[in-house]
């Protein structure tokens, strides 16, 4: 085979039309680095005017008149990690039918533009990555603007405005926008059997996503069966409207967290009141929150704040001792997480259900928050579904914004999340 097939095979150039001079390759310098050009020419048969359009029969239709006077420097991917350029000289063409002349055509690059196609395939393979766009734009020689615009060309509102599936079982969760949202926070759903990212929301206000599920066919909407949530109030309201066949299932981690958190203000209350427990109070409120199966009563240690050897169990039955609204408090919060955790709803109700005098008002809320979901509660422990997914894609989509150094339009930042998380398919779109 020729050295031309193995340089063209090198550089994926499939336009058989692109022929290379004989010293095809030589360093220089562009934008003041250090670089490697490849020089080739653009020539062929003319099917016909791109003038006129007249059909070329005979060689006699047209006539080659050289090429270019200055050649176009098109960027393509770098070679041995040098940024390349192919040094290429057009023919010009001239059509006896109109006495007009127009320059050959590749589709190695579209018109008009210095960046080869191939280049901008290797930017959107790039884009899947956790990288800032000002890194994709060095790694291959393009402006941070041209890679801006190749994320929004994969972006087309259209392609959104209609949905026909949506699947048995979905996440619903939320995470902070971007500053040209129109809302603080923005709406994310997911498959809540596999993770899988749907789609994302600009606002998760209620009205904003009653207009957005109407999108979605009715029979796709009465598919979904269960819809996991946080204690959101609207998410409810927007279910029991758009979603008539589902069941509410509230995750199990914000139904602890809620008792857990009730608690720890709790303590941070008596720990502001207690100059004399101030360290001790503040440093084991990981041991306080605890269960009380998980704290350590077998293994006696010195620790710190304490004088005498001690355990975990008697470190915390110690501090919650210290005032009775505090320690009642404890052990409705110990209650509460031990039914949780069992998934035991007749535990759950009986101990909702006493008569509390003395605990703290934060724990108070807690309880009357519980008893308002207690029929989702009862989805919560006969089901498996949890926003453990929902909650690692909007962890991802953060450590995405903070590589990116923030968003400023909220288009381009769902555009790449979609990128990112497969919902776009660069590959099949030319750029």
């Amino acid at each position: 085979m020729s050295q031309e097939y193995y340089i063209r095979n090198l550089l994926k150039i499939e336009d058989e039309n692109i022929h290379f001079y004989e010293n095809l390759c030589e360093e220089g310098f562009r934008k003041g680095k250090k670089c490697t050009i490849i020089n080739a020419y653009l020539s062929y048969i003319p099917n016909y005017c791109e003038k006129c359009g007249c059909i070329f029969e005979t060689k006699d239709d047209y006539e080659k008149k050289g090429f270019l006077n200055k050649p176009s420097f098109i960027v393509i991917p770098s070679v041995a990690k040098y940024d390349s350029y192919l040094c290429l000289r057009k023919q010009r063409i001239k059509c006896h039918h109109c006495n007009k002349s127009f320059v050959c055509k590749t589709d190695l690059v579209n018109y008009g533009c210095f960046i080869s196609n191939k280049t901008k395939h290797s930017i959107a393979d790039d884009l899947m990555k956790k990288i800032s766009e000002k890194d994709i734009s060095i790694n291959n020689n393009v402006s941070p603007n041209t890679v801006e615009r190749i994320i929004d060309s994969y972006y087309e509102l259209d392609d959104q405005v209609y949905k026909s599936f949506l699947p048995t079982a979905l996440s619903f969760d939320e995470f902070k926008s971007v500053k040209s949202a129109d809302g603080a926070m923005s709406f994310s759903v997911c498959n809540a059997d596999d993770g899988k990212l749907i789609d994302v929301v600009e606002d998760r206000k209620l009205n904003s996503l009653i207009k957005y599920f109407s999108r979605y066919s009715r029979k796709s909407r009465l598919n979904v069966k269960y819809i996991v949530i946080d204690m959101y109030s609207p998410y409810i309201s927007l279910i029991k409207m758009m979603f008539p066949n589902a069941k509410i299932v509230i995750d199990k981690f914000h139904l602890i967290q809620l008792i857990s958190r009730s608690l720890n203000k709790t303590r941070i209350m008596y720990m502001k009141k207690d100059k004399r427990n101030y360290n001790k109070l503040k440093r084991y409120w990981k041991n306080i929150l605890k269960s009380r199966s998980e704290l350590n009563n077998s293994e006696w240690k010195r620790y710190i704040c304490f004088n005498e050897l001690t355990t975990e169990q008697d470190i915390v039955d110690y501090l919650v001792s210290l005032d009775t609204q505090f320690e009642n408090t404890y052990q409705v919060y110990q209650d509460l997480l031990y039914a949780l955790q069992s998934n035991n709803l007749k535990l759950l109700k009986e101990t909702l259900n006493n008569n509390y005098e003395n605990i703290s008002e934060y724990m108070l809320t807690s309880i009357k928050t519980l008893k308002q979901y207690t029929i989702y509660i009862n989805n919560t422990f006969n089901t498996n579904y949890h926003n453990g997914y929902i909650e690692g894609n909007n962890n991802f989509i953060k450590v995405l914004k903070r590589i990116a150094f923030g968003f400023r339009s909220f288009t381009r930042f769902k555009a790449r999340i979609m990128i990112c998380k497969g919902l776009i398919n660069p590959k099949e779109k030319e750029a």
